[in-house]
């Protein structure tokens, strides 16, 4: 690793992060440039980046469908492909005004709906504390509300029969494959948000058999999964009750199974 002294052009950064193995050393060197304050906090960033810690905490920040969402450590940070979720939820209900981000993280995916969809009741909920903390700077803006605890529990019971739109992002890897992932997540992210239990779709199959009772008349529940589990995750939300479709992008590499009421 280079001197921090040297560390102050765009050239030396960008062969700074090459050499720590970033893939995309030019773009993030410009990310990287653009947030610091000084010389000695490009030298910083880029030394913590070089560490092995994901860009997004290394920044403070992660891009999200356009905005700009806080991640801290100790967080989930959120993925382009999750994106492909929102999309989903706003084709299928471009009028809902109840929304609720469960298993939310950072919050992210409340906040991209919120911003496309106009004034909304939103709600977010997490199990992990620090999540918590996160999502509630990332929702301020749009008054959304987090709530702390495990899935529906968490949740005010006013809700109940009410939610047009329930964007679940559970956790989906099975346990065994957890070791597999790549390092910025193992890590660096909690295990409550990766580990989905043996074969992934624990949370997801506790979240469709609930979400019935949750939803409005017409209201979607909406998860990301992987194309092995699709078939199962669909199964899940059909014994649940929920008419249910799934939709695939292969540009992102992501299958999002949609239920409504």
């Amino acid at each position: 690793m280079p001197s921090l002294s040297s560390l102050s052009s765009y050239d030396a950064v960008v062969a700074a992060l090459r050499a720590a193995g970033c893939v995309f050393a030019e773009d993030e060197a410009r990310l990287i440039l653009g947030a610091a304050r000084d010389t000695d906090d490009v030298a910083a960033m880029v030394h913590r980046r070089a560490d092995g810690l994901p860009l997004e905490l290394v920044l403070g920040w992660a891009e999200f469908r356009g905005l700009r969402i806080t991640v801290e450590p100790g967080v989930f940070v959120p993925r382009r492909r999750t994106e492909f979720l929102v999309e989903q939820a706003l084709a299928q209900a471009p009028d809902a005004t109840v929304v609720v981000d469960l298993c939310c993280g950072s919050g992210a995916v409340g906040a991209a709906l919120a911003a496309a969809l106009g004034p909304i009741e939103l709600h977010a909920a997490d199990i992990d504390l620090a999540a918590v903390r996160c999502a509630r700077r990332n929702v301020a803006s749009v008054g959304g509300h987090v709530h702390a605890g495990d899935l529906f529990e968490a949740l005010p019971g006013e809700l109940r029969g009410r939610i047009d739109i329930l964007a679940a992002n559970v956790p989906y890897v099975p346990t065994g494959e957890v070791g597999l992932l790549p390092a910025e997540a193992r890590d660096h992210e909690p295990l409550v948000a990766l580990d989905g239990g043996a074969d992934g779709l624990d949370v997801l199959r506790r979240v469709a058999a609930e979400a019935p009772r949750w939803l409005a008349p017409g209201g979607c529940l909406l998860v990301e999964t992987s194309e092995a589990q699709a078939p199962a995750a669909v199964e899940a939300f059909t014994d649940g009750g929920l008419t249910t479709r799934l939709a695939v992008s292969e540009e992102l590499y992501v299958n999002v199974v949609t239920g409504t009421r």
